[in-house]
């Protein structure tokens, strides 16, 4: 999600030694590799589709993983975000290790934010996001804009472990969100709140059901294409690609007003798609965005997977493929 500076810090405190001496209990089973294969990079399911830990979709009934309903004050944290959860893990970047640079790309990234609580960490591990780097100490709350280049720097021995939520957020997420602090003013006279440890409370939270369109209503879309152009580089093919995208949002609002989500109206939501694709993949291919993305990749992977159910739309690969970029922070 794109944000207004490239960290915040929620005003949220945790007991990191207590998250962390349950997280150890867990043991090393329930630990798996990155699914990409980062070097370096492991993680631990705590909400996935129907709870099960090996599920790794971004779409389906979102629940918690019987590993996070043995961690009492795990599941507390959650449910002190105030927030719709969707799919969240621990991840663990080992010393001497890296996430690469990259931005986040893809529905699933354009309406979620990235919350993160460090749990063990070492002050020389370094978050960059934009042109900013800093270092989230242990049982801090941080949130960062996906939209930008970013990457993670753990120059130490020992290994990094952060929870980290995926969330649309909800009311009281933005409230605290509201109050947060941009990482460059002082934390000097900063009210937080600690969040002490309720033994044996094993916290209920509400997590995501619905997360994907089976068509994407006129006004997501706009939105989408909002995002887009805001950010795209000066360029000359612009203005007609910008016109290609006025005309493709209004046959598609015609069609919603006619069909709306209904199966029979599918299909000419699919030829309306394809006509678009066709006709500004050519002009777009050389249009690049403020965070180096290219525009085209990026529409493809923010709009047309997910603009109407059903096989993808020729220029790009399925909608589980969307796990290839921005996956791994």
């Amino acid at each position: 999600m794109k944000l207004q500076v490239p960290f915040i810090q929620l005003p949220l405190a945790f007991d990191a030694a207590r998250l962390a001496a349950e997280i150890a209990a867990l043991g090393e089973g329930p630990w798996r590799p990155h699914p990409q294969g980062f070097a370096g990079n492991s993680m631990l399911p705590l909400v996935a589709v129907d709870g099960d830990p090996a599920n790794e979709a971004f779409s389906g009934r979102m629940r918690p993983t019987p590993e996070l309903l043995r961690c009492p004050y795990l599941s507390q944290v959650f449910a002190s975000l105030g927030a719709t959860v969707g799919r969240s893990r621990l991840m663990r970047l080992s010393g001497h290790a890296e996430v690469t640079r990259h931005a986040d790309q893809g529905y699933y990234w354009a309406e979620r934010v990235r919350v993160h609580v460090p749990i063990v960490t070492q002050p020389t591990v370094r978050f960059e996001c934009g042109d900013a780097a800093i270092n989230m100490a242990a049982g801090e709350c941080w949130i960062f804009d996906t939209w930008r280049q970013h990457r993670v720097i753990n120059d130490a021995v020992e290994s990094r472990i952060h929870l980290v939520v995926d969330t649309v957020g909800g009311g009281e997420f933005w409230e605290l969100v509201g109050r947060g602090r941009p990482h460059n003013v002082p934390p000097a006279g900063w009210p937080q709140q600690n969040v002490v440890p309720q033994a044996d409370v094993v916290a209920h939270f509400p997590c995501e059901t619905v997360n994907v369109p089976a068509v994407m209503n006129p006004w997501e879309l706009n939105a989408h294409f909002g995002l887009l152009f805001a950010d795209a580089e000066p360029h000359p093919q612009l203005q007609q690609v910008r016109q290609a995208a006025m005309r493709f949002a209004r046959t598609w609002q015609g069609l919603w007003f006619e069909y709306g989500e209904r199966a029979e109206g599918r299909a000419r939501y699919r030829d309306a798609l394809q006509r678009f694709i066709d006709e500004v993949k050519g002009p777009s291919q050389t249009i690049r965005l403020r965070n180096e993305l290219r525009w085209f990749n990026a529409m493809m992977t923010i709009v047309a997977k997910f603009a109407v159910a059903g096989d993808a739309p020729v220029g790009g690969g399925s909608a589980e493929q969307q796990r290839a970029v921005g996956d791994n922070a």
